[in-house]
């Protein structure tokens, strides 16, 4: 039976919503897909879902190809598993927590690798239940601080995640290249462009991580990569570091009065000014090194400062910052922490204090301080004295003063040295659609997923993680095949295969399309008709343009004659066509 509009549950909308920031969030919501919950909350209407059915239907046949079987997990969630593993801490405000009637915890899962695992553990015992891969379609719920851009990045939303379990190192690498391959495979049949770059753990943990990115402008994630072939996230990134040198021969460090110079420019302004170098080049941004400090606020509510040395032409990288100190929360440290802390100097604060103590050892500060990679040995830099209005030139790393370790946390800037050295790199934004994941035995070994190897000794499981954005590609997809007038989806995952609308009133219109639909529908296609008899063409053709499917049938005044017209939205063609001849040509 054919899908009616005159009974379907469908309002289109003619106006933009107000909240709508991305132009999937607008036309999704204008054309009747999606409606609006609460912030990063949606309904998925009759369109919406069989969008998503199609986009799940090349993902299941994809998993199935690899090997895996499909599963399916609650998304209401014991807090147990998640604490034995640290992740009910870890997660932090990002967790959606709840108590039942009883008092006990539970969770909106944001992932699902304690469950799977438990799974794993309660029904194979033997290396001979190995390998295995197993995956579900299923809700997650994570409390972003700033749920955005409609679908691309919610409260909830859909994801595929797979779980390979092997017991050897060996086999992991074999299940991981399945997924992966089996990763390109669907993203190619959806027709999105993709990069693979190498990714962070995050809170996942696990040693190999790749993220695939679907380069866009309106992505937030930042990505690098080299004409080499080198690609990586920015969290990813690590920096080249240059060959440390030694200091035989520079002169001692000197102390100087730069008043009014809080910031990086007006001390290289003063430098350049009152105190020129001796080679004759100018002092840039990239001699000064900048000190932040930072509060990092542990899952336990302990709180901590930390004071980071960075080249002064480079601004600190916040997800950079976040990966390098996770599960922390980050943020610039505050009027009361450095109210607390008065050896901290705003504006002047520097690792080398007017009586040769090193930060972060005898300093009036005692705070940690770590450096950026390229703060080797030999370095010579101007920095802050510690005291108000004061800078010190030519301070020598290693030789002046030592740091407590190395962080990545400034910022990645094109032209920056690929770290396998392939080249220098370009910046470029991209969304994440799928993430691949070694974890190892981390999540096996917290909860006792042990099997019988060959000899009979138990060994430790090795894990894969494997995901999947289900709704975030249906955005990005959105995002990609729309024009000024509405959506216009790839057939493959069109919510119908052809469109046919009845123009006018005249009922042997509405009597030709019904056998129009008829033939359609012989020949295997699925057709959403447009029966309704009271509404003008005109709202019939925005509806049309509106929904997106690609193909459409006109069945107006030259039904008459035997003759319909045949509109390919993704081209903009119309031409007249035998009706005889539309299930043979659409078939």
């Amino acid at each position: 039976m054919p899908t009616r509009l005159s009974n379907y549950f469908l309002r289109t909308l003619r106006e933009d919503p107000s909240d709508a920031e991305v132009t999937s969030h607008r036309l999704l919501v204008r054309a009747g897909y999606i409606r609006r919950q609460a912030p990063g909350i949606f309904a998925w209407l009759p369109l919406g879902l069989r969008v998503k059915g199609k986009i799940e239907a090349v993902v299941r046949e994809e998993m199935s190809a690899a090997g895996a079987h499909e599963v399916h997990f609650p998304a209401l969630l014991p807090r147990e598993p998640y604490e034995v593993t640290g992740r009910w801490e870890e997660y932090g405000d990002s967790l959606f927590r709840l108590k039942d009637r009883k008092g006990s915890d539970l969770l909106l899962a944001p992932t699902h690798e304690e469950v799977f695992t438990l799974l794993v553990k309660d029904l194979c015992n033997s290396y001979k239940d190995l390998p295995l891969s197993i995956y579900q379609i299923q809700d997650k719920y994570r409390d972003e601080a700033r749920p955005r851009a409609g679908l691309l990045r919610g409260r909830e939303f859909t994801m595929k995640d797979a779980y390979s379990f092997d017991h050897t190192d060996a086999g992991l690498d074999v299940s991981y290249q399945a997924q992966r391959d089996a990763y390109e495979r669907i993203f190619t049949r959806l027709g999105l462009e993709y990069v693979i770059v190498q990714a962070d753990a995050g809170a996942m943990g696990g040693s190999k991580s790749e993220e695939f990115l679907h380069p866009t402008p309106v992505g937030e994630d930042t990505f690098v990569r080299s004409a080499g072939g080198y690609a990586a996230n920015v969290e990813a990134f690590r920096t080249l570091a240059p060959a440390a040198q030694g200091w035989d021969g520079l002169p001692s460090a000197e102390v100087f009065d730069t008043p009014d110079t809080p910031t990086i420019q007006t001390l290289v302004n003063r430098a350049n000014a009152a105190h020129p170098r001796p080679d004759g080049r100018e002092w840039t941004a990239a001699d000064t090194l900048k000190n932040v400090v930072l509060a990092l606020t542990q899952p336990d509510g302990t709180r901590e400062l930390v004071v980071i040395g960075l080249p002064g032409n480079r601004e600190v990288d916040l997800k950079r910052v976040e990966v390098a100190f996770t599960p922390a929360e980050v943020e610039a440290a505050n009027e009361s922490d450095f109210a607390a802390h008065p050896g901290l100097v705003r504006g002047y604060i520097g690792p080398w204090a007017s009586a040769g103590a090193v930060l972060g050892e005898a300093s009036s500060t005692g705070i940690r301080y770590l450096v950026d990679p390229r703060v080797v040995g030999g370095t010579e830099w101007i920095t802050g004295a510690n005291e108000h209005g004061r800078h010190v030139f030519g301070l020598v790393a290693g030789r002046d003063f030592e740091s407590d370790g190395t962080v990545e946390a400034a910022e990645v800037l094109a032209g920056d040295p690929a770290p396998d050295g392939s080249g220098p790199v370009e910046l470029a934004r991209g969304m994440e659609i799928g993430h691949v994941f070694q974890l190892g035995r981390k999540y096996a070994e917290a909860l006792g997923l042990k099997v019988l190897d060959e000899n009979g000794k138990l060994v430790t499981v090795t894990m894969g993680s494997y995901g999947i954005g289900v709704t975030r590609i249906l955005a990005i997809i959105a995002e990609l095949n729309n024009d000024e007038k509405g959506l216009i989806w790839p057939a493959g995952v069109a919510p119908f295969d052809v469109h046919v609308i009845a123009t006018g009133r005249d009922p042997l219109v509405f009597e030709t399309s019904e056998l129009v639909v008829k033939a359609l529908e012989s020949v295997g296609r699925d057709v959403l008709y447009d029966d309704r008899a009271k509404v003008s063409p005109g709202v019939k053709f925005g509806d049309a343009e509106l929904i997106g499917i690609p193909r459409i049938v006109i069945v107006g005044r030259g039904a008459v004659d035997g003759i319909a017209e045949l509109w390919d939205r993704r081209t903009g063609e119309r031409e007249q066509i035998a009706i005889t001849d539309i299930a043979e040509r659409l078939g």
